[in-house]
């Protein structure tokens, strides 16, 4: 066990303790905790030394973060005196999911806007005349964000309400963004832009949207600086280490797909931030570690295997696991930055860049500049079902079959020796919530681990992971027609449309892989679903 701050690190598989030990005996001989707590940039190796340069500013959070906190803290209580009360965050990746975790356990109310699904879209623009928009971008030029701030602002206007007072901007300094909110003249918080967006929890991305929610954000800082001091021992009372030591060194000894549940803590949703940090950061270069996330602990893919490493969140005892971690929220936010890093020195891999991010964003580009005004390139359905078109690129992954289950079977069949299977919803993640639980049919019905994403968001989280990990997936793609669409203001395409460009961008650079796919087409959204959630039963191998 290993404790310091508030964190505590339990390993329990005697196979994982024996390579935490050996990986941690390693670490502190060389010196890594103390190196990288002085923010030594050339512990990843000479490759990466140029981005971990600039990618470090993470590691002094609570002391560059401190100022910020009466600044939102004013912020809030000045809308609060206007009336407004509802919190919008528009942002993707490291820019919303961090603001979800850490509003869902303090539970105060956060509607959390990263999609293109029209309807979820719309939904989100409503009560407008208590609501205030937070703009998270760190490059400012994200598509989902730019669009979503572009139909908040227009909304505004049409409800009769000036979005100057209603629309906060949180993005590096310089970035498109600033300088469209300061020709708008919207109240903008400059983050530090030695901040990757993954790693940036504990600053402005993650405590301003927080904050204005409601959430005691200066609490948060306070658990992560208790835990500093211990981050800083190159010893096996390092939990940040331990942790990093763990994932690595059990990664490297081959047990890749890193299951998270969460059990007897206060912390909600952990596991999907947890989820972008870890595959990010490691899925590169052909290697990496695979996040899966699962709804429980007793949940189908929740168990032992030799490429498997099942992680608990849990303040007490988890003994049917490999991995307990324990802690506050602010400290286990900073444990698991630092251990990710560490994960990477262990992995060889830079843990600060994302190259295959940028190319399914390319893509989605150069599919809607190519289609112009004409229809997307979705190409003929190889067999229609009921409500649901099915599309493959090459007819033979299907054997012949023509019905969804048969070919839901048939990628199952598909996923190669220690793969994974990737399921991958095009679709509204509130008003379609129930669909989520095709993960747990489907890891019911084969010996593989199966992960499950909302697009687009998944694209900045286990995207990465996907085309530059282990080509060792299986993908399906679920896309669906929409009852009506939303236009993007100043901008050629529909939120509908551009949701599909993105499917099929991304569906582009997995086929170029050479990777089994299969797109499932809902031609009626309701009644598709239904349907494939039946047809998920009857698959298996």
């Amino acid at each position: 066990m290993s404790s310091g701050g508030g964190v505590s690190i339990t390993i329990v598989d005697p196979g994982l303790d024996q390579a935490t030990q050996q990986t941690v005996a390693t670490l502190t001989s060389g010196g890594v905790a103390s190196a990288l707590a002085a923010k030594d940039p050339t512990l990843w190796g000479p490759e990466a030394t140029p981005e971990a340069t600039i990618r470090l500013g993470w590691l002094d959070c609570t002391v560059v973060s401190r100022p910020l906190v009466p600044e939102i803290e004013a912020l809030r209580d000045e809308l609060l005196a206007q009336g407004v009360d509802r919190v919008v965050l528009a942002g993707m990746g490291g820019s919303s999911l961090a603001p979800e975790v850490i509003t869902a356990t303090y539970g105060v109310p956060l509607v959390t806007l990263d999609t293109t699904d029209p309807g979820q879209v719309a939904a989100a623009l409503t009560d407008l005349d208590r609501t205030v928009l937070v703009v998270s971008s760190k490059s400012g030029g994200t598509i989902e964000t730019d669009s979503h701030r572009r139909v908040f602002e227009q909304a505004f206007r049409d409800a009769g309400v000036d979005p100057t007072g209603r629309i906060v901007v949180v993005t590096d300094p310089g970035s498109p963004l600033e300088t469209t909110a300061r020709e708008a003249s919207y109240r903008v918080f400059l983050a530090d832009p030695d901040v990757g967006g993954r790693y940036s929890a504990l600053t402005a991305f993650g405590l301003v949207p927080a904050g204005l929610a409601g959430v005691p954000i200066g609490e948060l800082l306070d658990q992560a600086a208790a835990l500093e001091p211990s981050l800083r021992n190159d010893s096996e009372d390092n939990p940040g280490l331990t942790l990093g030591a763990a994932l690595g060194g059990f990664g490297v000894a081959g047990h890749d797909k890193v299951v998270i549940a969460t059990a007897q803590t206060p912390i909600k949703g952990f596991g999907d931030w947890a989820e972008q940090l870890i595959a990010e950061s490691t899925g590169k270069n052909g290697r990496g570690l695979l996040p899966v996330v699962v709804e429980s602990a007793e949940a189908p893919g929740f168990r032992a295997g030799a490429d498997t490493d099942r992680v608990t969140l849990s303040d007490a005892a988890a003994p049917s696991t490999d991995v307990t971690v324990g802690g506050p929220l602010g400290a286990q936010l900073l444990t698991w930055e630092f251990a990710t890093a560490v994960a990477g020195r262990v992995l060889q891999i830079n843990p600060f860049d994302q190259p295959n991010v940028q190319e399914s964003k390319d893509n989605t580009k150069a599919v809607l500049e190519k289609a112009g005004d004409g229809p997307l390139p979705e190409g003929d359905p190889a067999f229609v079902d009921g409500a649901i078109e099915v599309h493959v690129a090459d007819a033979s992954l299907l054997g012949g079959v023509t019905d969804v289950a048969g070919a839901i079977t048939a990628l199952l069949r598909a996923v190669p020796e220690r793969g994974y299977l990737a399921v991958m919803a095009y679709l509204d993640r509130l008003a379609d919530a129930p669909f989520a639980g095709i993960r747990s049919t489907l890891a019911a019905r084969m010996s593989h681990q199966v992960t499950f994403g909302w697009a687009p968001r998944f694209l900045h989280s286990t995207g990465q992971f996907h085309k530059g990990g282990p080509q060792v997936g299986a993908f399906l793609q679920v896309t669906a027609a929409h009852t009506s669409d939303l236009d993007v203001p100043g901008q050629p395409f529909t939120f509908g449309r551009l949701q599909l460009a993105q499917a099929l961008g991304d569906l582009q650079a997995l086929e170029s892989r050479n990777r089994p796919v299969i797109r499932f087409h809902l031609t009626d959204r309701a009644t598709g679903i239904r349907q494939l959630l039946d047809a998920a039963k009857d698959s298996g191998i």
